[in-house]
Formats: C-alpha cells, sequence, structure tokens
C-alpha cells in the first residue's frame, strides 16, 4: 500500500503527464518539474514533501555581478506584494523563489502554485539581468558583435545594448 507521500508524489508526477511537463527528478519524498517559459526558458520547481507540508522551491537567477544592492532592494519590494510565492536568497546570493502549502492542499493547488511561480520567474527575469549582469551583458554583445556572432539569446536587451553608449564595442573594433 502507498504512503500518502507516495501518493503525493504520484499525483505530482500524474500532474505533469496531463500538461506535457518534464519531470526531472523523483527521491523519497522529493521531486523536481521543468516548467517552461518565454523569458526565462525554464524553471525547475522542486516539491519536497515533509510531515505537515509541502514546499516549493524554484531556482530564478544567480547571485549579481554588479548592483547588489539594488538588486536585493527590487526583490524584498516584490516580497511585499501579496501572493504565494516569495522570493529569498541562499548563503551565495542565488536567488530562489518558494512556496509552502499544507500537505493535504498540494494537489488542489498544484496547478496555481506551479502557475504563480513559473509567472513570477518569467516575469522577473529580464529585469533582474538588466539590475544585476548588465556590464557583463554589454560585453557580451559587443564580443559578440565584433566576431559576427549571433545575438539572438540578447535580443531581448537589444535596445540597451546596441546603443552608442556601449563602450564595450568601442574598445573591440578600435
Amino acid at each position: 500500500m502507498a504512503t500518502e507521500t507516495e501518493a503525493i508524489l504520484a499525483g505530482v508526477r500524474q500532474w505533469a503527464h496531463e500538461n506535457e511537463v518534464e519531470v526531472d527528478a523523483v527521491e523519497n519524498s522529493q521531486i523536481a518539474v521543468v516548467l517552461p517559459g518565454e523569458k526565462k526558458l525554464k524553471t525547475t520547481v522542486s516539491i519536497t514533501v515533509s510531515a505537515r507540508t509541502v514546499a516549493l522551491q524554484a531556482f530564478v537567477i544567480r547571485h549579481p555581478d554588479e548592483n547588489a544592492e539594488e538588486f536585493n532592494r527590487w526583490l524584498l519590494i516584490k516580497n511585499m506584494k501579496p501572493g504565494p510565492v516569495s522570493f529569498g536568497i541562499d548563503t551565495l546570493g542565488d536567488v530562489y523563489l518558494g512556496a509552502s502549502v499544507p500537505r493535504d492542499r498540494l494537489l488542489d493547488e498544484l496547478d496555481s502554485l506551479l502557475g504563480a511561480i513559473l509567472a513570477v520567474a518569467d516575469s522577473s527575469f529580464n529585469e533582474l539581468l538588466l539590475i544585476g549582469f548588465l556590464t557583463g551583458m554589454k560585453k557580451e554583445w559587443a564580443w559578440r558583435i565584433s566576431r559576427g556572432e549571433s545575438t539572438r539569446n540578447l535580443a531581448a536587451f537589444e535596445d540597451v545594448l546596441s546603443g552608442p553608449d556601449n563602450e564595450f564595442l568601442g574598445k573591440l573594433e578600435g
């Protein structure tokens, strides 16, 4: 006979199958699903079943290369908005989204919780990139332009990166 935890994991697998979502890993009390996005191409959500609750956690973006204070301020301001998910950082400063629900409510709320995690991760991703990684993105854009490489992965930022104020392009061309 399946335990309650096994039944919850089976329910998550069934949800993933019905929604054509990849299941990345399954362990004794944990499962991970991979949600397809638009701006953030995929968001992997780890779902961990414990005695009373189920925790959902998704990696969003690594710690910023620059503007850490503004980056973290942005996260804190977003956490002020009510909703089922919140931002957190680990000891390295990498950014995650988290949610928690009583284990007996997970399967009823799974679709809305995963939808909320995906929506927040996807809608936040480009803004976090601009705040915390703009210098690196400008360098990469300039390097790609100077070598005739594709800039497709940076196309969403073309207005910011392609202007004459990109000092890195001048250094590579000059």
